[in-house]
């Protein structure tokens, strides 16, 4: 039976010095190959010069670092591109980048399909198939920086990643950390943790373990500010009621003057009245939190409406008139179904 090859793109530095070592290398040729990796143009081995020649053969022979396809590319009118990704089993995921004033944002994926099974969100009536490696959570990277590339794209920079895509990102936790490791090492692609956020809907035992192995900017999915509603909007939390959810909230450590970010998909004549906002406010008090409003984003599938911008505006108010800090997300995207809960990887379902 043949040996199946160790793909170097799923392994952290640590992992890959020990790797090397166990080739009866030099530690250090980790370090070489995991500075190679954040290049969007190395797709085999005989790109690494700085490795002898018997080496890149070897690694041939015993490894991989193939990437994913970039199967499709929808622009909007706004600037956000949607990326199609074809892993290599043949499945497909999307990820997202998005323009801001002075950087870009990637919003990336960390599992084909999910569990969770939101009511207003179209990746979850894929059904979850399975999680990423981190290898492909990270290959996203790469591939929107190639894209950027191939576009001319260079008056701003890739500065901020969201793991805000398909899945739910702590439930891939031990690929998901491994992919931050990956992408925030000074070594690598250097990205800044605190530029760095994971969304969930609230798995607390990951929450915790996330809070206490490698802590990045968190937000929270919460949608509902009692726990019926919001068993009824993500069924997937009915373990977990909210009093839990902000336990472990309170308790994650943020940086001098960060706070935790509640992402809040307003469903018109559902979750969208004044006393809910209230309630809300009531239910989050005591933790430092900026509310981010997303007025829900219309598709045929999904039975919901979009509030009009006076009821959005009330909303925002109500909490705003409490000294809680609550913006409205403009949706960007929703042109090419990359706006909040529009990805679903309709290649993969044609």
């Amino acid at each position: 039976m043949k040996k199946e090859r160790v793909n170097l793109r799923d392994l952290t530095l640590e992992e890959l010095e020990a790797f090397f070592e166990g080739l009866g290398e030099p530690s250090f040729r980790g370090r070489q190959v995991f500075r190679w990796l954040v290049r969007p143009e190395v797709e085999d081995f005989s790109r690494m010069t700085d490795l002898p020649k018997a080496l890149r053969e070897k690694l041939s022979q015993e490894a991989t670092i193939a990437l994913p396809r970039l199967l499709e590319r929808k622009l909007s009118t706004d600037g956000t591109a949607k990326l199609a990704v074809g892993l290599l089993d043949g499945e497909v995921v999307e990820c997202v980048l998005i323009p801001e004033r002075d950087h870009y944002t990637l919003c990336l994926s960390t599992q084909v399909g999910c569990a969770m099974g939101c009511r207003f969100c179209l990746t979850g009536r894929m059904g979850f198939r399975r999680n990423l490696s981190p290898g492909e959570i990270v290959s996203q990277v790469l591939l929107a920086r190639r894209f950027m590339e191939e576009a001319g794209i260079q008056d701003k920079p890739l500065r901020n990643l969201v793991f805000m895509g398909m899945g739910e990102p702590l439930a891939n936790y031990r690929n998901l950390v491994k992919a931050l490791k990956i992408l925030t090492h000074p070594q690598g692609f250097h990205f800044a943790r605190k530029r760095t956020t994971v969304s969930t809907v609230g798995l607390v035992p990951q929450m915790r373990a996330l809070a206490e192995e490698y802590p990045v900017a968190l937000a929270i999915s919460l949608h509902a500010p009692e726990n019926e509603l919001r068993a009824r909007l993500i069924p997937a939390t009915r373990r977990y009621p909210l009093e839990e959810i902000l336990a472990a909230c309170r308790s994650y450590p943020l940086r001098r003057g960060a706070r935790l970010t509640v992402e809040y998909v307003l469903l018109e004549g559902i979750n969208d009245h004044p006393w809910q906002a209230r309630k809300l406010v009531e239910i989050l008090r005591g933790i430092p939190v900026k509310v981010n409003l997303i007025p829900f984003n219309p598709h045929p599938e999904l039975p919901f409406k979009r509030p009009s911008e006076a009821r959005v505006r009330r909303f925002q108010e109500a909490i705003l008139s409490e000294g809680v800090v609550a913006t409205v997300r403009k949706s960007k995207g929703l042109d090419i179904g990359a706006a909040c809960g529009q990805l679903r990887a309709e290649l993969a379902l044609s």
